[in-house]
């Protein structure tokens, strides 16, 4: 579901009325809408009046003849979710209306290409955004997007940040290429004329001109200083007076602003003064809500009085119905009023707890009672609120609500034990799940017995299936335990307690079981148990786990020997994902990476690395936790196979830190693919370290979930054989290979690495019979010899070695075979081969985009089709010219035809 756009977030703060002119700035600001500038940022320490400055030159665009369009974003915390950010900035940007309202919370990054698309086509003049606040961001996929737009956006479109401190975004890269503007401190400083203006002019006063030169030396020029310095001036008639307040105004910012603030409010009338600590509260202001936090009438003309006196209140719409206190103003109010009227608070934010749930603002709610420390709310609150959360997938919210509530009270609940539980399991905590589950079941059961604890639940959808839900977690653990026989357990337990109607529990307990049968290397019982669980999750109109457990099933295609398959899979499901504007980033960053393994293992590598890209882009943050790791792995090949061997050994540290063990069968280890690129490395030590860690030894027995470590300990026992070490026998280790060659009977995909295994065992023992005949079964084993590759190619100079001498020995099949298999490796072609025409190094990606020029549709519509950006298509268009010898489209579709290739 979209999430909701909360208009205040967009208004910027309108021009004040007496302002300080200053033409400088806006000059400095004019340059953001230069050509070439990518990126303004407005940066200094609070108080230093980036929003004013940013909403003066704001208006002075407004009144151009040939203003640009501006949207406006004023940031909060909440903004560290992406989702929330970009259906704001899409808001202010009014662009795709479509795109608005197909963001889901948690699966927005998808959105970033098909924006900066729509943006391009529009091209209707420079738009401007400014991300007001922008310090408050934390969240690194945030900065991520942010960084994503600055390199991809058009050159009509310019973001411009206002920020406390320099953003985590490629400033120094922007910098050097002259695409940044930068306002700082030093610019925003008051200069002496400026801060006798303002003293004078704008707040009134009459001071000596030794007296503004001595303001002007305490403050530095920092606007905030001044402003509250004059404040508390208002009404100080005697010059000496106003003399010693000068010279007592010195040290550092904070102790400043306590005695100023202190100056500020015993200056008010105490209504004012009493509404002020007590709104101190909010972080948003508006008159209904003041009233139920004072509990007294005339909110909204209070907030009209404080903003006409200028007393650090900050409009947030054009109509003034919602305002915030300038923050350190809050933050002076806060402490305030804790220090007067510590008793008071806890009932101030039940106060405004109580209207933000009859506004079904939940997670506002939430927040209030937390700060109240009303718990017992704050649960019931959040009870109620979970369904709706998961549908939206709000996982950091979750996250975050679950870790602010003592235990006691997670306990009492079924429903946030299971949520802690599932918090805990995307954390990689697998005791906490099962201590969490425990105490579900214990709830549960208590339950039945006590009435008034019954009564405290809230009666919701999870609250019903919490019996099964718990029975789907106990086979996540089990599966992350590696217990096959407890995951087809409990996922039956959840089978049998699941209703009709209750699709995502059915889903649940058969992909569980679908699981089980993979674990066990029963693909052929896997694939339709996980096929029917994909329907399930299709039925229960969870699209997200329906597209996500798609990356498992196309695993298990793999498994089985049918890559082509698995690829069907995924361009079906990316076709489904981006239906309607890319709403899924999470599962189609997943897709995207298991497109790239495909196409490594065919060799076409720059294909490979164009998905990671892609996925990259959208928002690999968004991903399920358990799928994180995936992109760096399939990263971490592809630098292997370019031979660099530091980036690789990074990308793998960071995979093994994302990891997480819970939902899926751990099949490919990554300390045992850390071995192997090792060996591919040539570093055979590292490698028979990580045999001796792992326990592998020739003499173990076949096990699906071991047969990976296997068959990376044959590679390691041949490397060390060819080094000369005699304690690695051939004949065991072609006795292992023969072990799982029966075991993986019904696996071809396992199938073909044996046989290829075997043959270099047998060739390494000198046998070339036998290795002719094992390398001929690896050929023919299935007919996609093609989607293997890599599988060959890996293994190096011995590979290399073995194919020279089979080329003339292995029958015609396997012989053809070897052809289309080894058509891009030269080592491999006989020295008569005659040269490669130029039409059939075009990569099969590259055909299709052949293809696709070869009809009306326009460059960004192509782009869409194939899910990539702009950019990337011209990259592609680019090396399809340069192989077919042509600079045209139309060109480029001519000597196609004649090549017969459309």
């Amino acid at each position: 579901m979209p999430q909701p756009v909360l208009a205040t977030k967009l208004f910027a703060p309108p021009q004040r009325a007496q302002l300080v002119a200053r033409p400088r700035l806006m000059e400095l600001l004019d340059a953001t809408l230069a050509p070439g500038h990518r990126l303004t940022v407005v940066s200094a320490p609070a108080g230093f009046g980036k929003t004013t400055l940013l909403s003066d030159w704001r208006a002075t665009l407004v009144e151009r003849p040939t203003a640009p369009m501006i949207g406006w974003v004023s940031l909060d915390a909440g903004d560290n979710d992406l989702s929330r950010l970009l259906t704001h900035l899409l808001a202010a940007l009014e662009v795709g209306a479509a795109l608005l309202d197909a963001v889901p919370a948690a699966s927005a990054g998808a959105v970033l290409p098909a924006l900066v698309n729509e943006l391009a086509r529009l091209g209707d003049g420079p738009r401007v955004v400014v991300l007001d606040d922008y310090h408050v961001v934390e969240s690194a996929p945030v900065h991520e997007a942010v960084t994503f737009l600055l390199d991809h956006l058009p050159p009509t479109v310019h973001l411009l940040v206002a920020t406390r401190a320099d953003p985590p975004l490629p400033l120094a890269r922007l910098r050097s290429r002259g695409q940044l503007v930068e306002v700082r401190a030093a610019d925003l400083r008051f200069r002496p004329s400026e801060v006798r203006e303002f003293l004078t002019r704008v707040m009134g006063l009459e001071l000596s001109a030794a007296d503004v030169a001595a303001l002007d030396g305490r403050t530095e020029g920092w606007a905030a200083g001044l402003q509250l310095a004059a404040l508390s001036l208002r009404g100080v008639d005697d010059p000496k007076e106003v003399a010693g307040f000068i010279d007592a105004f010195t040290g550092s910012h904070r102790f400043v602003i306590d005695y100023l603030a202190d100056e500020v409010l015993a200056r008010q009338p105490g209504h004012v003064r009493e509404f002020l600590l007590r709104t101190a509260v909010l972080d948003r202001l508006t008159g209904p809500l003041c009233d139920a936090v004072t509990g007294r009438a005339g909110g909204r003309l209070a907030l009209d009085d404080l903003d006409r006196a200028n007393l650090f209140v900050v409009p947030l719409d054009g109509r003034r119905d919602w305002y915030r206190y300038h923050h350190l103003f809050a933050d002076v109010l806060r402490a305030r009023l804790l220090s007067e009227q510590p008793g008071e608070v806890p009932q101030l934010h039940r106060r405004a707890c109580d209207w933000y749930a009859a506004h079904d603002l939940v997670a506002d709610a939430v927040r209030h009672a937390l700060a109240a420390d009303d718990v017992t709310r704050a649960a019931a609150l959040m009870e109620q609120a979970v369904p709706e959360l998961r549908r939206t997938r709000q996982d950091r919210l979750l996250q975050d609500w679950m870790r602010a509530l003592p235990d006691a009270v997670v306990r009492r609940s079924p429903v946030l034990s299971i949520v802690s539980g599932w918090s805990s399991l995307i954390s990689g905590d697998l005791d906490g799940l099962e201590s969490r589950l425990d105490d579900a079941e214990a709830a549960l059961t208590a339950g039945e017995h006590d009435e008034q604890l019954r009564a405290a639940w809230v009666d919701t959808e999870d609250l019903r299936s919490a019996p099964a839900m718990i029975a789907v977690y106990r086979a996540s653990l089990a599966q992350a335990r590696h217990d096959v026989a407890g995951t087809v357990r409990h996922a039956q337990v959840a089978l049998d307690l699941a209703g009709p109607e209750d699709h995502f529990v059915r889903g649940a307990g058969a992909g569980f079981l679908g699981l089980a049968a993979w674990a066990a290397g029963d693909v052929q019982q896997a694939l339709p148990m996980f096929t029917k669980a994909v329907r399930s999750l299709h039925a229960a109109g969870n699209l997200v786990d329906e597209l996500d457990s798609t990356v498992v099933l196309a695993d298990m295609w793999v498994a089985a020997g049918w890559p082509s398959r698995a690829r069907r899979l995924y361009e079906q499901a990316l076709r489904t994902a981006v239906a309607g504007g890319e709403p899924y980033p999470r599962a189609t960053a997943d897709l995207h990476v298991g497109l790239a393994e495909l196409n490594r293992q065919r060799d076409e590598l720059a294909v490979a690395e164009e998905h990671l890209r892609t996925a990259r882009a959208l928002a690999e943050h968004g991903s399920i936790t358990e799928n994180r790791h995936r992109w760096f792995l399939a990263m971490a090949r592809l630098r292997a196979v370019a031979g660099d061997h530091d980036a690789t050994a990074d990308l793998l540290d960071r995979a093994q830190e994302l990891y997480r063990p819970g939902f899926y069968p751990d099949v490919h280890p990554i300390a045992a693919t850390r071995a192997r690129l090792a060996l591919g490395a040539g570093d055979l030590t590292a490698a028979g370290q990580w045999a001796e860690e792992a326990g592998v030894t020739v003499d173990d027995e076949p096990a699906y979930l071991r047969e990976y470590e296997l068959l990376t300990l044959v590679r390691v026992l041949l490397a060390r054989h060819r080094a000369g070490d005699h304690h690695a026998p051939v004949p065991a280790v072609l006795a292992l290979l023969e072990r799982l060659r029966v075991a993986a009977e019904d696996r071809a995909g396992s199938l073909r690495e044996i046989h290829l295994l075997r043959a270099l065992a047998h060739h390494a023992d000198g046998d070339t019979t036998r290795a002719f005949a094992a390398l001929s079964d690896a050929l023919t084993a299935r007919p996609e010899a093609d989607s293997y590759v890599r599988l060959f190619l890996d293994e190096g100079a011995p590979m290399q070695a073995l194919l020279r001498d089979a080329v003339a020995g292995l029958e015609t099949p396997a012989r053809q075979r070897l052809g289309v298999l080894l058509g891009r490796s030269a080592a491999s072609r006989p020295a008569a081969e005659p040269p490669q025409p130029v039409a059939d190094r075009l990569s099969s990606r590259e055909l299709e985009v052949l293809r696709l020029l070869d009809s009306d549709l326009t460059g960004p519509e192509i782009a869409r089709r194939l899910y990539v950006t702009v950019n990337t298509l011209r990259t592609h268009t680019k090396r399809i010219f340069t192989k077919l010898d042509v600079t045209t489209r139309a060109a480029a579709v001519r000597r196609a035809r004649e090549y017969g290739l459309l």
